[in-house]
């Protein structure tokens, strides 16, 4: 036997929805002006999900040529020492002002007279500098790990053309400068004070500075120490990378190799 519905309740009983047509009563769906459903192309996620966060940026003016791992957002102090003979940690090695290593580069027992290469502090390479061969002016090429190939080439830095005396300046060409009509970077070295600053192309915008340390135990102990300041948002191993090659060509200067 069929079993009848339930009976409704009259209209208008406590509590019982208001007709639709009552006073303030949303239209159906499909009105003109109506919002989509949930889901419909560009709807906003649910609340309670987080946007999604936007890639990483470098910050303003960061100059990262070897890596954005090497740039610090306030000046970095380093210090760079240099033996005259070393064999286990290498004719460089630089540390921060907690004495702390940070880089190093292989002593020429155990590399090519030509090609040096900056390694951190646990060993791993991180560029190798090649010297340009048979080219007019002293002239240095970087690249990525230990690699010389061209796809991996970061920079090129180069004695500037003029007449140099008691200065030594070298030019500095990122890999993407195929024209080198205009350096990127200026390294501008005196001599004799074995100092230099490292400018943004032709400006006198500063980015890194270095000045001789002179103690009584680096001369017993036959070795320079210098003092490297790398303004904020700037590459580190970049910098080091030019205080290295500006002293091997320094020292081809001398015609010594033990500057």
């Amino acid at each position: 036997m069929p079993t009848n519905p339930p009976p409704q309740p009259p209209m208008g009983y406590p509590g019982a929805p208001p007709p639709m047509d009552y006073p303030g009563a949303p239209p159906p769906m499909g009105y003109p002006g109506a919002p989509p459903p949930m889901g419909y192309p560009g709807a906003p996620p649910p609340m309670g999900y987080p946007p999604s966060a936007p890639p990483p940026t470098l910050p303003a003016g960061c100059v990262a040529v070897v890596g954005q791992q090497y740039c610090a957002p306030y000046p970095v102090d380093l210090t760079v020492r240099k033996k005259a003979l070393s064999l286990s940690e290498g004719d460089f090695v630089v540390t921060d002002v907690n004495g702390v290593l940070l880089l190093k580069v292989r002593g020429k027992v155990f590399s090519i007279r030509d090609r040096r290469v900056l390694v951190d502090g646990a060993g791993n390479p991180i560029v190798t500098m090649r010297r340009k061969i048979m080219t007019v002016h002293d002239r240095w090429e970087v690249y990525r790990g230990e690699s010389t190939n061209s796809s991996d080439l970061l920079f090129t830095a180069k004695k500037s053309t003029f007449i140099q005396l008691l200065k030594t300046q070298l030019d500095v060409f990122l890999a993407s400068n195929t024209s080198e009509n205009v350096c990127d970077f200026k390294v501008k070295g005196s001599f004799f004070e074995r100092s230099c600053t490292i400018c943004v192309g032709e400006s006198n915008t500063i980015i890194a500075q270095m000045k001789r340390k002179y103690t009584v135990s680096n001369v017993l102990l036959g070795r320079d120490t210098f003092g490297v300041t790398v303004y904020p948002n700037i590459d580190y191993a970049f910098v080091v990378a030019l205080v290295v090659i500006l002293d091997e060509i320094n020292r081809d200067r001398m015609g010594d190799d033990d500057i």
